[in-house]
């Protein structure tokens, strides 16, 4: 139906996470009407941070430089390391404002059906910072699903002797109702309650 051109470009952008072709085709049609300045800038960005973002050597954040800035900081705690899947989940941790511990980023979840084995994360590379930094806590900070728990309890399993391990409490949401909870969150808010 349409050039070649901008089939392909709905193509392209259609891989992209949470765009479905209708989204592909809005956003390939508002790179056709905006300035070539724009549309080059944008391209220009992609390039950019595909050859000069790469990956912290200590805890996998995202980074310019071979440590990123969270590792570099001096006032932060690097006593308490804060293990998440994905950098996005590191973000979303810091818009909290709780926490002044760093990160390790493992670059997944444990998942054998999707032939994701321990190997392939950066778990060694945690066991060695708590053995060599003197680490006093370890928050598993994995996602609440069945891959996450499954890291979660793999890596608890690893560090028991090492250190102290605690785990994200998890529940019902700020502003939530009861009767919308499902049974699992509405189970682990009630295991996981506190006195007043």
């Amino acid at each position: 139906m349409f050039s070649p051109l901008v089939d392909n470009l709905i193509g392209q952008l259609s891989r992209l996470p949470g765009v479905g072709t209708r989204t592909a085709q809005r956003l390939a049609f508002h790179l056709l009407r905006v300035s070539d300045e724009e549309a080059v800038a944008l391209a220009e960005a992609i390039r950019e941070v595909k050859a000069k973002i790469g990956f912290c050597r200590e805890c996998g954040n995202l980074t310019e430089t071979e440590l990123c800035t969270i590792c570099q900081d001096t006032r932060r705690d690097h006593s308490v390391i804060c293990v998440v899947e994905q950098p996005v989940d590191l973000l979303s941790v810091e818009r909290t404002h709780e926490y002044r511990g760093v990160y390790h980023v493992l670059g997944g979840a444990l998942s054998p059906l999707d032939g994701v084995e321990p190997q392939h994360l950066r778990i060694d590379e945690l066991l060695g910072r708590v053995e060599r930094n003197g680490v006093e806590e370890v928050v598993l900070a994995t996602n609440p699903n069945m891959t996450g728990e499954a890291t979660a309890a793999y890596l608890a399993d690893r560090l028991r002797d090492r250190t102290r391990v605690t785990r994200l409490a998890s529940g019902l949401p700020v502003g939530g109702d009861l009767e919308y909870a499902d049974e699992v969150t509405l189970g682990r808010a009630l295991s996981g309650r506190r006195p007043m």
